[in-house]
């Protein structure tokens, strides 16, 4: 069993519940990973069950194929689907939280080109975590011509499936911080900026370049 190809499985978090507090509270993380990021999973595995040809493909290949998808069960495989690589792109793009965390290595380059300096960026990127309505995420991401974008995706929408590839993200689904933050979103973002982990964002990066 696979996080990444069928029939999938959930890995643990790689880090302990409670390495994000007190930015990210241990009852969201554990609720968030094993209970909502499980029933996603649940739920892909049994859309795929009977199609042995979606069944070879990895996740990010229906993501970025849906046309290859089946008619019939095509809305239920790209909505979980999405639903386990967002969580799964989500949990691993965090860290035990410093004080003081910003963008490293050619990553920062990049953002102070396009953006002026972090600040600007993280500036611009909480408005628009701000502005998403209902329920969704907020991507810094890569385009086919290697510059970035701040991409909005609605339920579990994927930049994947609009040519981009994802950097960073925010969850912004109730689920992620209502238990600590209730209804102030605005608590949230700025406590996440403290566990974004930007070695692996830079990784990434890298990757997409």
């Amino acid at each position: 069993m696979s996080e990444n190809k069928y029939v999938f499985a959930m890995n643990d978090l790689p880090y302990e519940y409670n390495a994000l507090e007190p930015y990210i509270d241990t009852d969201t993380m554990k609720y968030h990973h094993d209970k909502h990021l499980n029933t996603y999973i649940t739920n892909l595995n049994k859309a795929l069950e009977p199609y042995p040809q979606i069944q070879a493909m990895d996740l990010e290949q229906i993501l970025k194929q849906p046309l290859a998808l089946p008619n019939v069960g095509s809305v239920a495989i790209m909505r979980n689907a999405g639903g386990v690589y967002n969580h799964n792109f989500f949990f691993n793009i965090l860290r035990a939280g410093r004080e003081e965390n910003a963008a490293v290595g050619n990553l920062s380059f990049r953002i102070e080109k396009q953006f002026g300096n972090f600040e600007k960026f993280k500036n611009l990127f909480t408005e628009e975590a701000l502005k998403v309505f209902g329920s969704g995420y907020l991507w810094l991401a890569m385009d086919s011509k290697c510059i970035l974008s701040i991409v909005p995706t609605t339920n579990q929408e994927t930049p994947l499936s609009m040519g981009f590839q994802p950097i960073i993200t925010i969850d912004l689904w109730e689920h992620a911080y209502y238990l600590k933050n209730q209804n102030r979103r605005n608590e949230y973002i700025d406590a996440w900026w403290h566990v974004v982990n930007w070695d692996i964002a830079n990784r990434n990066y890298a990757a997409c370049m």
